[in-house]
């Protein structure tokens, strides 16, 4: 009898957050144009898991201090770079201000002109990060929420002024919180915040399950689907 090797007798998780139209939740489920890709990974490498939605914050840490524990869409810094195995990028994102359409007082066309207005950012996201490491103070201009639903939540109150997401998940954020696209605008792209976002394994993780992921998104990579979707404002559905 082949004895299997010890990384494949442990469960597999996958965690990401709720980041429309990437991943979003129907019917229960997971789901979403990266989620897509991830479980045609997944498929490829011959593995399953158990995709499961967490504030990013809490999601964040489950990946850093559990093997066989995946995390997707991360942003690849440096300051992540040592933390976790890198599989493949999973998504194009072009992030940038959101506020109400009637706010025609909100006036953003550089970086600077945001700091008259308050902004909602998500817990020990990568945004949250950038406008701290540019003097943006929590608590004053930004307002800490534990997830997108609650910074558009606080948005649409009237409680801050601005939210960050990409442009392409306004209407699919309008449809989830039964709004209008009509309601809102896309203000201005911080050009920082334009990258390639990534599926990485804890650090953790056995090397071959690494390799054999790396190895499925490489084949993956190579779609149509996939090539599509890296493209910034790809919004169709798979």
């Amino acid at each position: 009898m082949i004895s299997q090797p010890l990384w494949a007798s442990q469960p597999l998780r996958v965690v990401t957050e709720l980041s429309p139209p990437h991943q979003t939740l129907v019917n229960g489920e997971v789901a979403g144009l990266s989620t897509t890709l991830v479980q045609q990974i997944l498929h490829e490498a011959g593995l399953s898991a158990q995709i499961e939605i967490f504030p990013w914050a809490r999601a964040f840490r489950l990946a850093s201090s559990h093997a066989n524990m995946l995390i997707y869409n991360m942003a690849r810094t440096a300051e992540r770079e040592n933390q976790f195995h890198w599989i493949g990028t999973v998504a194009s994102y072009n992030l940038g201000f959101v506020a109400l359409a009637h706010r025609q007082d909100i006036a953003v066309n550089t970086l600077d002109d945001a700091r008259r207005y308050s902004i909602a950012i998500q817990r020990d996201d990568l945004s949250a990060i950038f406008l701290q490491q540019q003097g943006f103070e929590v608590g004053t201009e930004l307002i800490i929420a534990a997830d997108i639903i609650e910074s558009w939540q606080l948005l649409l109150h009237g409680k801050v002024d601005l939210v960050i997401d990409d442009p392409v998940a306004l209407t699919e954020m309008a449809r989830l919180l039964a709004i209008s696209t009509e309601q809102v605008r896309f203000v201005y792209a911080i050009p920082e915040l334009a990258q390639h976002t990534w599926l990485a394994a804890s650090r953790q993780t056995a090397p071959e399950l690494v390799r054999r992921l790396q190895q499925a998104h490489a084949v993956i990579a190579k779609t149509a689907f996939y090539q599509q979707l890296m493209q910034s404002g790809y919004t169709a559905k798979p």
